[in-house]
């Protein structure tokens, strides 16, 4: 019923957004999970900055950080709706909605990141990008967010044998629950904002993400064992509503969209250094990280997730192939 209402919604919800474009200057609203001062956070300001530069004051955008406006799935939807015009989202939560966007949360999938970039500007990107279209999704920028790793509070992980029998938070997604089923754990899917609270009290036993996540939330004072398993590469997006976006003209839609590169080009560098000082910081705080001899055994531990994934999305084994054949 909720998505009979959202897709009858859709239409009104641009009419009005193009109607207001088409009297003048229009204000946009921006929805971002990061704290302030996180890469994200500052390439999106920025990105408000260029869009009314690039605009001419056409285009105002105003931030909201923090998911003050709401969870992230529930943002996405809003961003579909066209009730957000802009969101920068993690794609894992995409994934359940545009099949395509889907592949980038196969574990193991990039070799890194640097691979996932060269996948993204390229035909993979592309294909990626007209799922997402689909959906009511346009994206136009990818932002970096690293490799997620395994952090816990009681031991480091060097084997899958490490993980069996744990509760490991992950994000509402099929695949990472698979992920984690087939090491022999259990998946606990739950919003990014209950995370440090159910690690403090043992409602899990861990959890995994990237080294500014890990240390931005505190999670480390919780989690101090970090286990670089760096089993998912996983782009973010600075996404636009699609009917917002096709109905500017192609001068607008030129200039929103370099305003969107230039501020992915910040998030990059700004992430890099962002990465190194969360390591930083969180090592001297006492968190143990280990590095993993062999991932060979992780990623082969993957394979039911990865047959039970094409055997449902065969039309999508080109795109898999595609993506591991990327030099």
């Amino acid at each position: 019923m909720y998505q009979t209402l959202s897709t009858s919604f859709t239409g009104a919800l641009a009419v009005l957004t193009l109607a207001a474009t088409a009297a003048g200057a229009e204000t946009w609203r921006g929805w971002n999970i990061h704290v302030e001062g996180y890469p994200n956070t500052v390439a999106m300001d920025r990105f408000a900055e260029l869009l009314d530069e690039k605009t001419d004051g056409e285009i105002t955008l105003q931030m909201f950080h923090g998911g003050t406006l709401g969870s992230q799935p529930d943002a996405i939807e809003q961003v579909r709706l066209g009730g957000l015009a802009i969101g920068n989202f993690n794609l894992g939560p995409i994934g359940p909605i545009a099949p395509e966007a889907n592949v980038v949360s196969l574990p193991f999938i990039f070799k890194d990141v640097d691979h996932m970039f060269r996948v993204l500007n390229g035909e993979g990107g592309q294909m990626i990008s007209d799922g997402m279209e689909a959906k009511g999704l346009i994206p136009l920028a990818w932002y970096d967010a690293g490799a997620r790793s395994f952090y816990n509070g009681d031991k480091p992980i060097n084997a899958p044998d490490d993980v069996a029998g744990m509760k490991v938070r992950v994000m509402n997604n099929d695949l990472y629950s698979g992920m984690i089923s087939e090491l022999g754990g259990n998946p606990s899917p739950m919003a990014f904002a209950e995370v440090y609270q159910s690690l403090k009290t043992g409602v899990v036993d861990g959890a995994e993400n990237n080294w500014p996540s890990y240390e931005s939330t505190g999670h480390y004072e919780v989690a101090g064992y970090y286990s670089l398993s760096q089993h998912l590469i996983i782009p973010e997006c600075l996404c636009i509503n699609a009917d917002i976006f096709n109905g500017l003209s192609e001068e607008m839609q030129d200039a929103v969209t370099e305003a969107a590169q230039e501020s992915a080009a910040l998030q990059r560098d700004l992430w890099a250094e962002r990465e190194a000082s969360s390591r930083e910081t969180v090592e001297a705080a006492g968190v143990q990280t280990n590095e993993i001899a062999d991932k060979t055994p992780f990623a082969e531990a993957m394979a039911p997730v990865y047959e039970a994934y094409l055997s449902q999305n065969a039309d999508l084994r080109p795109l898999v192939e595609l993506i591991q054949s990327t030099d």
